[in-house]
């Protein structure tokens, strides 16, 4: 079976890419708009790429009229954003934030979430987030009438209390209750985790009997 996707329309390649490449991490993006409205929403169209600058991806969809959504207009005017990443205590308050909401509405208050003042830019963080990276965009790319990609540089990164080890910053796995977005109404906790040993080349052909 093979989907040629000059043969389907963007909805339906959403579809089969969305059910397909999971679990996607969430995004929880925290803005704030010129007038002090807090905004906050989620994308799973996201991820890290790089370390040298730490920078982030953002896939964030326009309104079917092609319009901005709140997050895409303010960061295309500020150029500023918080990333709060989603655990199983966050998630009812996630689902809230993706109501779509008119721009007026606070959707820190909708979604039940504390504002904490970031130190590098002006959005603030969500203060029950496990994880929270203060970003400012570097540039934002268009790739069609309905989808921007806006790449950030991550500038600092806000962990809770006993997630990480300072010293060796290796991460507590227990105490990171982190939730993946499947498809449609589906998510899933990180729970059955497994390790695969790195190898390096004469290691790995010595363990195999190949040297």
């Amino acid at each position: 079976m093979e989907f040629d996707f000059s043969k389907y329309n963007p909805k339906e390649r959403y579809k089969l890419l969305s059910s397909t490449v999971i679990p996607r991490p969430i995004a929880l993006v925290s803005t704030v708009d010129e007038d002090g409205t807090l905004n906050a929403a989620p994308f799973s169209f996201f991820n890290v790429f790089a370390e040298d600058p730490a920078t982030c991806v953002l896939g964030l969809a326009r309104r079917d009229d092609g319009t901005y959504n709140d997050t895409c207009r303010i960061i295309r005017e500020g150029g500023e954003f918080v990333i709060n990443m989603v655990d199983m205590d966050l998630a009812e308050g996630m689902n809230i934030a993706a109501i779509d909401f008119a721009p007026e509405v606070d959707e820190f208050e909708m979604g039940g979430f504390t504002p904490v003042a970031s130190r590098l830019v002006k959005p603030p963080r969500i203060a029950e987030s496990p994880v929270s990276f203060e970003c400012r965009r570097t540039v934002t790319l268009q790739l069609s009438a309905s989808r921007d990609l806006v790449v950030g540089e991550i500038l600092t990164m806000h962990v809770r209390d006993g997630l990480f080890d300072p010293e060796k910053l290796y991460l507590d796995q227990s105490q990171y209750d982190v939730v993946g977005r499947l498809y449609a109404d589906q998510y899933a906790p990180l729970k059955d985790i497994f390790k695969l040993k790195r190898w390096q080349p004469d290691e790995w052909l010595k363990a195999e009997g190949k040297k």
